[in-house]
């Protein structure tokens, strides 16, 4: 099939809403992607008929749920690492803040209604009606509920996470509506957008110096071995390690196919056409222009599809509590979503083939804690790299994609504690908050 005709195919399907962005726009235009994934029992094939049927439908209804669309999120925290770039001037780089009349009540009213029985009570209130009383809320709570509150606040203050959190607090804070601000092509490229992915590969992902890789991360590497010596490296990795370099590689993969898949392809008066760009994609993933590495990258979003599959798996006990509502103010939404959120761990549950992390840090006890330590801390650095992105979009996304991985790694090294949860009260063992949450849904969601 010539690419001419395949990227037509390729458009038609995409305007009907039968091409997904990532997983079926990688597998439908390499055909070299194929058999079982390194590292776990799994197979291509599998997991794009359960993604394309069970998943797919499901998390496009979910992530389109008022819930699931703000995010809170400070894009003006200054980069730790180096001197600020500046933010890309591109138009296509802004991000347009959601004004706070077009926030749900009761996602602005904050974390104390994580656990939604008071909340409920307030379902056929007016919206005013409903300020002044989430205001009044934690006067009127019994004092019982107020320990929990506060010992399940002290607890998540302390609890080791995977990113560094923005501080929801913060006046530079905004709530952006993620469905306004779609993740697609901006623009952004060349030496700043190389410096942060060099980063986060050269620095962050155990690598020693002696083992090259180019600025430009979609370079393939140099030398006639076709980026084999590399490779042979990362294979000499404890599974820990390699699983880390896999994830990161992943959720790279996973930018660039929605960068191609929603890319800019004409620019005329006064309006913009976006849509697949089979070129682009060829040149970030084609086996030729990449050297080969094009099939290693698709397989690591798989893998990185895997992981996150498996911590919604771990965390389904989490919300299948009554006590643990999505609340954002009315009911009807809120039941809806629920009922949404369960159906889509339901198909989650029945999936044969999870990635078993059983297997990760089951070392020496000292070994694998300082393992696991410095697992953790690599990531948190990258998600801080998050903030030295100079296109506002991109840094968003990459944020939110970064916290959402890090919600699911909290996840599954959080097992023995999701499943001593209470049925009826606020755990001091495990939570998320509702950025965790939105994070993880959304990361999946791409």
């Amino acid at each position: 099939m010539g690419w001419r005709f395949q990227l037509k195919r390729t458009r038609m399907l995409w305007d009907l809403g039968l091409l997904l962005p990532a997983l079926v726009f990688g597998g439908l235009l390499h055909p070299e992607l194929t058999g079982e994934l390194d590292d776990c029992f799994c197979d291509v094939e599998s997991i794009d008929v359960f993604n394309n049927f069970k998943v797919f439908p499901r998390i496009k209804k979910l992530t389109e749920k008022d819930y699931f669309r703000y995010y809170r999120v400070n894009l003006k925290r200054p980069c730790p690492f180096w001197p600020d770039d500046g933010h890309c001037s591109i138009k296509d780089c802004h991000v347009e803040p959601c004004p706070e009349s077009k926030i749900p009540v009761g996602i602005k009213s904050g974390n104390y209604n994580k656990y939604s029985q008071v909340a409920n009570l307030m379902a056929d209130m007016t919206e005013c009606e409903q300020a002044n009383e989430l205001g009044a809320i934690n006067s009127t709570l019994s004092n019982q509920s107020k320990e929990a509150f506060a010992d399940w606040a002290r607890h998540d203050d302390a609890q080791d996470h995977f990113c560094e959190l923005d501080d929801e607090t913060s006046p530079d804070a905004e709530y952006v509506d993620l469905l306004l601000n779609p993740e697609r092509y901006t623009g952004y490229k060349g030496p700043p957008a190389w410096r942060v992915w060099n980063s986060i590969y050269e620095e962050n992902c155990f690598k020693p110096r002696s083992v090259y890789r180019p600025l430009n991360p979609l370079a393939p590497s140099r030398g006639d071995d076709n980026g084999e010596g590399f490779y042979k490296w990362l294979e000499g990795l404890c599974l820990e390690k390699r699983v880390f370099y896999r994830l990161i590689s992943g959720l790279h993969s996973s930018i660039n196919i929605h960068l191609c898949g929603d890319h800019l392809l004409d620019e005329g008066w006064g309006r913009s056409v976006w849509g697949p760009d089979l070129q682009e994609f060829r040149r970030r993933f084609d086996m030729g222009e990449t050297k080969g590495e094009g099939t290693r990258r698709l397989k690591n979003l798989y893998f990185l599809f895997l992981i996150e599959l498996r911590a919604l798996y771990k965390v389904v006990p989490y919300f299948e509590r009554a006590i643990v509502g999505l609340y954002t103010g009315n009911s009807r939404e809120d039941r809806a979503t629920k009922e949404l959120l369960l159906e889509l761990l339901s198909e989650i549950k029945a999936f044969p083939m999870h990635f078993d992390e059983k297997s990760m840090f089951a070392g020496h006890k000292m070994e694998a804690k300082t393992l696991k330590e410095e697992f953790r801390l690599h990531f948190k650095n990258i998600s801080r790299i998050m903030d030295c992105v100079g296109c506002s979009k991109c840094r968003l996304w990459g944020k939110l994609q970064i916290q959402g991985l890090g919600t699911a790694l909290k996840i599954l090294f959080s097992e023995k504690e999701i499943q001593k949860l209470p049925e009826h009260s606020p755990s001091k063992g495990f939570q998320l908050t509702r950025q965790e949450i939105v994070a993880l849904i959304n990361a999946f969601g791409r």
